[in-house]
């Protein structure tokens, strides 16, 4: 680990005028990414800027009926929480499905959604990364490549986006909060996380400076059902092999439309919108099928990972069962 400096920040312009004034600065609250990033010499800022006193900690109804969740809210918090409990149980499951007890106890809705990749060729600084060196190479499009995603990659990157609260998110379509050096601004959740393309090591929108600030999660339908499901090696403090969040609203047993996202396969929390085109009608297994074929479109396999397309169907489809309530 190199040598840091810490500041203390009480409010979010004084955050985000101390991360402007020294390059290589970096926001930290739980640490619980950033921290093992710097260990292993991926991360070098020079100056850490200390956000926990900021007053962002809060879980709070929104006049349309929605929910504002403060980017300094903590997973266990989050998860447990009565109104996420209640009206987003798709979101509580993802949260407690990742991670560890003491690592949620730790870890911020924000800094959630800057989670950084596992791919083992990012950690290793010894291998040649264009996430972490633009321009090095891709070491796991011919290396070992079992864990990285067949949705939304390139020539220049295959990793997978780890997040399990980042898919739940996704489906329930929210979006984010933002604050900087020029102001505020929302951004819908599915344009947050950008695809590696030609350009890997831009993960995000931010712009330099920029601090999340909060999510909102628009209200549901009172017919709303929604499930998450993660399928991995074991059966805790593991990453998915594949997973899928999925949000239903149903009439009469009939389901009038639906958003789903999927895990593990994904360079980006990965929003199947042409699947949710066809979700429509009576719960049956052939409309399960072919939905999950329309969300697995496109999917590229490479030498170790062409079992995630046919694990990411099955998964969706037990996901889409057991939010439909069984098949009619």
């Amino acid at each position: 680990m190199e040598p840091f400096s810490i500041q203390q920040a009480t409010d979010a312009p004084t955050a985000i005028k101390a991360v402007g004034a020294a390059a290589g600065s970096k926001f930290i609250a739980g640490g619980t990414n950033l921290v093992d990033l710097m260990k292993m010499y991926v991360e070098r800022p020079a100056v850490l800027v200390n956000i926990n006193g900021l007053n962002l900690n809060k879980i709070e109804t929104l006049t349309h009926g929605g929910v504002r969740i403060g980017a300094l809210v903590r997973n266990s918090d989050l998860a447990y929480h009565p109104l996420i409990e209640k009206r987003y149980p798709v979101l509580s499951q993802a949260l407690l499905s990742g991670a560890s007890p003491q690592l949620r106890n730790m870890a911020t809705t924000g800094g959630n959604l800057l989670q950084r990749t596992r791919c083992p060729y990012f950690f290793d600084i010894s291998f040649p990364c264009n996430k972490r060196t633009p321009g090095s190479g891709c070491s796991a499009i011919k290396g070992y490549n079992r864990s990285n995603a067949i949705l939304g990659g390139s020539d220049h990157c295959i990793a997978t986006h780890p997040s399990d609260m980042c898919v739940a998110m996704a489906a329930l379509d929210a979006s984010i909060r933002i604050e900087g050096p020029d102001g505020e601004r929302d951004i819908p959740f599915t344009d947050f996380h950008l695809l590696p393309g030609e350009t890997p090591e831009k993960e995000t929108v931010l712009k330099p400076g920029e601090l999340i600030t909060a999510v909102d999660l628009p209200p549901l339908s009172h017919s709303a059902r929604s499930h998450y499901l993660k399928v991995r090696d074991r059966a805790s403090y593991e990453f998915a092999l594949a997973s899928a969040a999925v949000v239903l609203n149903m009439d009469n047993g009939e389901i009038k439309s639906g958003r789903i996202a999927l895990g593990g396969v994904g360079t980006k929390p990965w929003r199947a919108t042409k699947a949710e085109q066809l979700l429509q009608g009576r719960p049956s297994e052939e409309l399960y099928h072919t939905v999950a074929a329309a969300a697995l479109e496109g999917a590229k396999a490479q030498t170790y990972n062409g079992f995630k397309i046919e694990l990411a169907k099955r998964t969706l489809i037990r996901a889409l069962t057991i939010t439909a309530g069984g098949i009619a």
